[in-house]
């Protein structure tokens, strides 16, 4: 009983405490009816921050009229060394960790940037979809730093940040364009035709095609994250030599489906036995090489697909899959013989960072899908599919 009076109690407390800083919040709002209003300054400074699952990403970005914003700086702190003891992301720890580096992190853009807190006119943050602990970090630092600012927040789709990645590089792309958005637990297809305006041509049905690399190294013996180790290691072995399923490769659709060659790459590795998983076998690499030639067709074959249907004559990769070499490689091969432009982010960008949710503020707000607001009780979206943006 005492237990139960307790936890009440708590409750009630967190309760107080959240309702005395949006009063705070608002009593700092008032007067400044300006910070509600669609933002048209000529120049106007968007500082991001990202905190979805397992990196913590600050970047301040800069806009000047309509012309493309320009990354000012970023900063990225990878929590990869911290999870390898567990074989994956804990929570927990991946919260914690988001505290203790994102203040850092901010200081350090905005002395690289030459800037000062003053210097920002809109804080932005990744609202979803993520970690629901890991999210409520970067919004709640991200609302407490524009309240104390006295400036407007905007919390940012973490999958459109990915979607608008490319336009941080050196060859951005223009609406509008088919997008192959291939990060962590997603795989979809998209048309693009402006920010926004986005139409799902097909996604996966079952595990997305990061999940079916990392599965597939985890069963191959090789370290978390499991990805970027069998893409290494498959530089070193013979594509075809295991024949795997290319899954809905022929369905006549653009969905996708990745679980049945996890599968198969198991009953293979119990096939060869221990030389599937003791590093420098020739079976290893083999066995990384031929599943990572199957994820590849099947991205491939898809994305050109959706190309050929739609009539698109630009094709944007965006996400973390999106830095594997082989599938940049059959890509670039099967754009060029297709006579199609193809457009990847900058290879520092394609995991998760703070520029791509500075970026995709500023592209939102100079579109006027979204206004920044001087609201600082937020909630985060721990799911949240694309299409469901407004």
């Amino acid at each position: 009983m005492q237990r139960v009076v307790a936890a009440t109690l708590l409750l009630r407390w967190i309760a107080d405490l959240r309702d005395a800083a949006v009063a705070l919040a608002q009593i700092m709002a008032k007067g400044r009816a300006s910070a509600r209003a669609p933002l048209k300054l000529p120049v106007m400074r968007i500082l991001g921050i990202e905190s979805s699952c397992d990196e913590t990403g600050v970047a301040l970005v800069q806009t000047t009229g309509e012309a493309l914003p320009r990354l000012l700086s970023h900063a990225l702190y990878s929590q990869i060394d911290m999870h390898q003891a567990y074989g994956g992301v804990v929570p927990e720890l991946a919260s914690r960790d988001h505290i203790r580096r994102v203040l850092p992190l901010t200081r350090q853009v905005l002395a690289e940037a030459g800037a000062t807190l003053a210097d920002i006119d809109v804080v932005a943050y990744t609202r979803g979809p993520g970690l629901a602990g890991a999210l409520l970090v970067g919004s709640g630092v991200a609302c407490a730093l524009a309240a104390s600012l006295g400036k407007p927040v905007l919390g940012v789709h973490h999958l459109e940040g990915h979607l608008l990645s490319p336009f941080l590089s050196a060859d951005p792309p223009e609406f509008p364009f088919i997008a192959l958005l291939v990060s962590g637990g997603h795989t979809q297809l998209m048309r693009v035709d402006g920010v926004g305006r986005y139409a799902l041509l097909g996604e996966t049905i079952d595990d997305a095609a990061g999940e079916a690399f990392d599965k597939s190294a985890k069963l191959m013996g090789l370290p978390y994250p499991g990805g970027p180790g069998l893409s290494r290691l498959a530089e070193q072995g013979n594509p075809a030599a295991y024949k795997l399923p290319r899954p809905l490769l022929h369905s006549g659709d653009l969905d996708f489906s990745f679980a049945g060659l996890k599968t198969a790459v198991l009953t293979q590795s119990q096939k060869i036995g221990p030389a599937a998983h003791t590093e420098g076998t020739t079976e290893r690499a083999d066995l990384a090489a031929s599943t990572q030639a199957a994820i590849v067709e099947v991205l491939v074959k898809k994305s050109m697909n959706a190309l050929k249907t739609s009539g698109m004559k630009r094709l944007v990769v965006a996400g973390g899959v999106g830095a594997n070499r082989e599938l940049r490689a059959q890509l670039n091969a099967a754009c060029a013989k297709a006579q199609v432009r193809v457009h990847y982010p900058e290879l520092h960008l394609c995991t998760d960072n703070g520029a791509m949710i500075a970026m995709a503020a500023a592209m939102r707000l100079q579109a006027g899908a979204q206004q920044a607001e001087a609201r600082y009780s937020f909630d985060v979206k721990p799911r949240w599919p694309l299409h469901e943006l407004a």
